[in-house]
């Protein structure tokens, strides 16, 4: 009875949390019918509401290219609109400015190590004009993942991974997360060449759960 009731105030603050990165988009970028969006690392198997919030609210479904990794089973029965290209997690079969907008919602800490962080934010960079990513806060004190306390960020990535396999859930170990804090984000980007940016904070009982990172070829004062 406790896990259910968990996991349903989870599926809340998860629902709620996406409709409020939605919200900052439209109002940051304000894209219209004609706008081009790429959105990088869509969800094939669906398990909660909020999975591709973008596609299940945008109302240009046509304007959206989706890139992942593997071919996909469900998403195109889904989102018939929506144009889908695989890759291998390298770069982006894209030539340069492709697209108008590049969305990336709780990708960037799943990539892998720093280097791949590079080469993603560098490829989101070449491809599309404007940049509008997310990721959760190192620093929030629950791993939103894992729903561990406080150990993700006091403890190094070694030693947390090795706590993951001692608890069962080496799923979220090596690659699989990578999580940021707001220093990290500034140095990743800053490794980049990106130095017109904005980051909001996303706030949950007073700590930051997530950042919200735009970029791009625009006066990012109206954003």
């Amino acid at each position: 009875m406790l896990a259910k009731t968990i996991q349903n105030i989870r599926v809340k603050i998860s629902i709620y949390n996406r409709t409020r990165k939605y919200n900052t988009f439209k109002e940051s970028v304000k894209p219209n019918s004609q706008t081009t969006i790429l959105d990088v690392g869509y969800t094939d198997t669906e398990v909660a509401e909020s999975y591709n919030f973008l596609e299940k609210n945008y109302p240009y479904p046509q304007n959206i290219t989706a890139l992942g990794l593997a071919e996909p089973q469900y998403f195109q029965k889904r989102y018939p609109q929506v144009k889908t290209v695989t890759y291998d997690g390298g770069k982006f079969p894209f030539e340069d400015k492709t697209f108008d907008v590049c969305w990336s919602n709780a990708v960037l800490e799943h990539v892998g190590n720093k280097e791949k962080q590079k080469l993603f934010l560098s490829e989101i960079k070449r491809v599309a004009k404007l940049a509008f990513i997310t990721t959760p806060n190192k620093h929030f004190p629950i791993e939103i993942h894992t729903n561990v306390f406080l150990l993700h960020f006091l403890l190094s990535k070694e030693m947390f991974d090795k706590y993951l396999c001692l608890i069962g859930k080496e799923w979220g170990t090596g690659d699989w997360l990578n999580l940021l804090s707001l220093k990290d984000i500034k140095e990743l980007l800053a490794s980049v060449g990106v130095s017109n940016y904005k980051i909001i904070r996303n706030k949950l009982a007073g700590f930051t759960l997530d950042f919200v990172i735009i970029f791009g070829d625009v006066d990012l004062s109206l954003a």
